[in-house]
């Protein structure tokens, strides 16, 4: 909050950002999943 009480919205900006460091991310982060969940399939398969 600031002084007057009022709530600030994050700007479209701010948005982006998070979007895309979201992104940057999960893929790495499924590719890793998807990868590990092959391999168990082959290991206990």
């Amino acid at each position: 909050m600031n002084e007057t009480g009022n709530h600030e919205h994050p700007s479209p900006l701010s948005w982006l950002l998070v979007a895309i460091a979201w992104i940057l991310v999960g893929i790495p982060l499924l590719w890793g999943i998807f990868k590990t969940l092959g391999k168990a399939k082959l290991l206990f398969g």
